[in-house]
C-alpha cells in the first residue's frame, strides 16, 4: 500500500507491504483482510531457499518507498530460512519551510552539549511564530507551506535537560503545546542531520507484547491458524535533515515473523548404560542389564 500526498511545498508518502513465504499456509480470510483493508496484498517470496535474495528485495523496495533515504533496513543474516513473514512500513516526508531562512544569515555558533561544546551552523530568522515561555524551557512551532505540518521544539533550560527529558509525558507535552501563542521571534537553530538504528523487539516487549517475541507462547494464529510463528526481530531505522530550506526525513520498520522451531534435547549414549524391557501397561521389568561395552557380541 502506499498513500502519497503533494500538497503546496509538501511531500508525504506512506508505505506497506508484506512479503510471505511460498507454501506456507497463510488462512484465505487473513490474507483478504490485507489486500482488501489495507490495500497490501501478499507478496509470495522463498525465505526458505533464498532468504538473502528476499532480502536484498525488501530493501529495494524500502529504498524505493524512502527516495533513498533508508538503505539496508534488513541487515546480513536478519532474514534466515526460517521466516515465514516480513512486514515492512515507510514514511518519506519532505517539506519547505513557511518562513524561510536565508542561507546568508547562517553563522557559525557555538552550540553546547552536556560534557562539552561544539560550533556548528546556525540558521537564524525574525517571524511570527507560535511560542511560549515556561519556567523551565522554551517552545517554538515552526509551520511548513500549506499549514498542515508543522516542527516543534522543546528546549530546556541549561543544565536541566535529562531530569525534563524524564519526566516528559503526553499529559506534559499536550500542556506545552496549547499554551503556544503567535509571537514575534528571533529564532537562531542549527541545521543538522540525523541517522538512527536499533531493534525495537525489547522496547516493544517491554511496552507490554513481551508473548508476540516468544516462541511457543505468540498466538499469530489469526494468520494461518497455528500457533507457530512468532516475531523475530523488528528493526527501525530513520533520518531527519534540516536545513535552511526545510526539512527532509525518512523512516522504515521491519517486522520479521518466524517460525517456531521445536526445542530438542540432546542425548548422545556414547558410555555405559543402564536398560529395561518391560510391560508398559502393568509396569512389569521383563529384562534389565547395563552395557559396558557395546562392542562385546558384536559380529
Amino acid at each position: 500500500m502506499q498513500r502519497a500526498s503533494d500538497m503546496d511545498g509538501i511531500q508525504l508518502r506512506i508505505a506497506n507491504a508484506l512479503w510471505g513465504q511460498i507454501g506456507h499456509p497463510f488462512l484465505r480470510d487473513f490474507r483478504h483482510t490485507l489486500a482488501e483493508s489495507y490495500d497490501a496484498p501478499l507478496r509470495l517470496t522463498d525465505f526458505a531457499n533464498a532468504p538473502e535474495g528476499a532480502r536484498m528485495k525488501i530493501n529495494d523496495w524500502v529504498s524505493n518507498a524512502t527516495n533513498g533515504k533508508i538503505e539496508n533496513l534488513m541487515v546480513p543474516g536478519s532474514i534466515t530460512p526460517a521466516t515465514r513473514l516480513v512486514l515492512a512500513n515507510a514514511i518519506y516526508f519532505k517539506g519547505t519551510w513557511k518562513a524561510q531562512f536565508d542561507p546568508d544569515d547562517t553563522k557559525k555558533a557555538p552550540f553546547y552539549m552536556l560534557k562539552k561544546t561544539i560550533t556548528v551552523p546556525m540558521m537564524n530568522v525574525k517571524e511570527h511564530f507560535l511560542y511560549m515561555e515556561g519556567t523551565s524551557y522554551k517552545a517554538i512551532e515552526l509551520p511548513y507551506k500549506g499549514d498542515e505540518l508543522v516542527m516543534d521544539i522543546i528546549l530546556p533550560n541549561t543544565g536541566t535537560f535529562e531530569v525534563f527529558e524524564a519526566g516528559l509525558n503526553i499529559e506534559r507535552l499536550d500542556s506545552i503545546l496549547n499554551q503556544l501563542r503567535s509571537k514575534k521571534v528571533v529564532l537562531s537553530m542549527p541545521k543538522f542531520e540525523l541517522t538512527s538504528e536499533f531493534s525495537l523487539a525489547d522496547t516493544l516487549a517491554e511496552l507490554g507484547m513481551p508473548d508476540a517475541f516468544q516462541s511457543g507462547v505468540a498466538d499469530f494464529s489469526g494468520m494461518d491458524g497455528t500457533r507457530d510463528l512468532f516475531i523475530g526481530h523488528v528493526a527501525h531505522k530513520a533520518y531527519v535533515s534540516v536545513n535552511e530550506e526545510g526539512t527532509e526525513a525518512a523512516a522504515a520498520t521491519g517486522v520479521l515473523m518466524t517460525l517456531s522451531i521445536p526445542r530438542y534435547e540432546i542425548m548422545t549414549v556414547d558410555r555405559p548404560f543402564i536398560f529395561l524391557i518391560r510391560d508398559s501397561k502393568t509396569g512389569t521389568i521383563l529384562f534389565i542389564g547395563r552395557v559396558m561395552d557395546p562392542s562385546e557380541g558384536t559380529p
